[in-house]
């Protein structure tokens, strides 16, 4: 959520960071509002200074035994109490008003996002690995949905048959190299100093406000219960774990991991992402989220990008890093970092894993804080960072694609052949 003290007092650079995020900030119609506001702030605290002086004129005159005059007084204060009860109703409109303004709003992008209409002008920032030449090898690659339904590991026929479009079932070695890289990435993690956490996957309406998910993208969401809901990523239960909690300085930054399922109920527009395991409603992620004290946000987004990175060069498939502009950032991220893994299917890169610098902005929203006495009094507003560190699902069809041989059969990456039992090839079953 944005600060309104900010906003307020940088009108015009939010104006312009909102027009360079193609959103529709209504610039006059805020400081109307907060016009409005401190009127109407001003005119409660004058009502209740009448309504104090003539409470303490009441029992001085009682006190006299100016009975008369006391119930004047009285009255006084009665008519004094019925402005004020009207004068504060107008308040809370105004500041229900704001907040839906202030909550509805995404966040400021920070300097070093550049500035764009759309994703065809994301930069491009590095590049790792070159694709593999399937022509020089003298065959033609073939796309996962249809190596996988070969070897009889993707089932995308019975996931319809039991839950609709959008569902895949996995079967043998494709389960197993499911559950490999889960295990895979949530060790790696847990080695490099993030601590591992097993969420729940239902939560409150809450605390899929506090990281943004609500209320705008609620038609996107699965409900269930009387007001809960599926969680689309490991974020949403993660960031919230400190929800309205204040953290030592001292503790910073807080690095956390966790595996679960994830679900979408809108999995992206119709075209050639509809087939295979691309976009799925449900599918297994692993996330990475951190809290970090806001001179250590930006150091913590280039390491959080380098530890998703590091998963992929140890799977060996080539990705580039790109920069995602004003015009194409997350509603709750002020920087974001994609990296896009190489798929023979579309001759292209495509998102694998999105990290993101929220700075306060889910802070603001999920009430997490810090203290640090050395530096400051008080408490302030902690950073928050997410990032995916891997997606199962996609990262198993980039395998299966990269890692396919002329006669049908996936080699197993090496870093995952333990996980496998051993497992060198994906082969079909007997």
């Amino acid at each position: 959520m944005l600060d309104i003290r900010y906003v307020r007092e940088n009108q015009e650079a939010v104006a312009q960071a909102m027009a360079n995020r193609n959103f529709p900030w209504d610039a006059a119609k805020f400081s109307e509002l907060d016009e409005k506001r401190r009127a109407a702030i001003a005119e409660e605290e004058a009502l209740q200074a009448q309504r104090n002086k003539a409470s303490k004129e009441i029992g001085a005159l009682m006190g006299k035994g100016e009975k008369e005059a006391a119930e004047a007084a009285k009255e006084e204060v009665r008519q004094i109490n019925e402005k004020l009860e009207k004068a504060s109703a107008e308040r809370e409109a105004i500041d229900a008003e704001m907040n839906d303004i202030l909550v509805g709003s995404p966040n400021l992008p920070c300097d070093a996002t550049p500035v764009g209409k759309d994703e065809t002008e994301n930069p491009e920032r590095r590049r790792w690995g070159t694709p593999r030449d399937f022509a020089a090898e003298g065959f033609e690659p073939k796309a996962h949905w249809d190596l996988g339904t070969d070897l009889d590991i993707l089932d995308f026929d019975r996931g319809n048959k039991l839950s609709g479009s959008r569902f895949t079932v996995l079967g043998g070695a494709g389960a197993r190299l499911e559950r490999a890289l889960i295990n895979y990435f949530i060790d790696t993690h847990v080695s490099r100093g993030f601590k591992e956490w097993w969420p729940p996957v239902v939560v409150k309406r809450q605390t899929m406000f506090g990281t943004g998910q609500l209320p705008k993208f609620e038609d996107d969401a699965y409900h269930v219960g009387e007001d809960q809901f599926l969680i689309p990523t490991a974020e949403v239960t993660l960031t919230n774990l400190h929800a309205d909690e204040v953290l030592d300085a001292a503790a910073l930054p807080k690095r956390y991991t966790a595996f679960t399922p994830c679900f979408r109920e809108e999995a992206g527009s119709a075209g050639r992402d509809t087939r295979g395991i691309i976009r799925q409603h449900q599918f297994d992620k692993v996330e990475m989220v951190k809290f970090a004290a806001p001179e250590d946000s930006d150091e913590e987004l280039e390491s959080m990008t380098a530890e998703a990175e590091y998963l992929l060069q140890q799977l060996e498939l080539p990705y580039r890093v790109i920069s995602l502009c004003t015009g194409d950032l997350g509603f709750s991220a002020r920087q974001t970092y994609d990296i896009e893994v190489w798929l023979p299917s579309y001759n292209d890169y495509k998102e694998i894993s999105s990290c993101s610098n929220c700075g306060d902005f889910q802070a603001r929203r999920a009430n997490i804080k810090y203290r640090d006495p050395a530096n400051f009094k008080g408490t302030r507003y902690v950073h928050t960072l997410n990032g995916s560190g891997l997606p199962a699902g996609r990262t198993m069809a980039a395998i299966i694609e990269n890692y396919q041989q002329p006669d049908g059969t996936i080699k197993v990456p090496s870093v995952l052949v333990p996980y496998m039992g051993g497992m060198e090839y994906i082969v079909p079953e007997a």
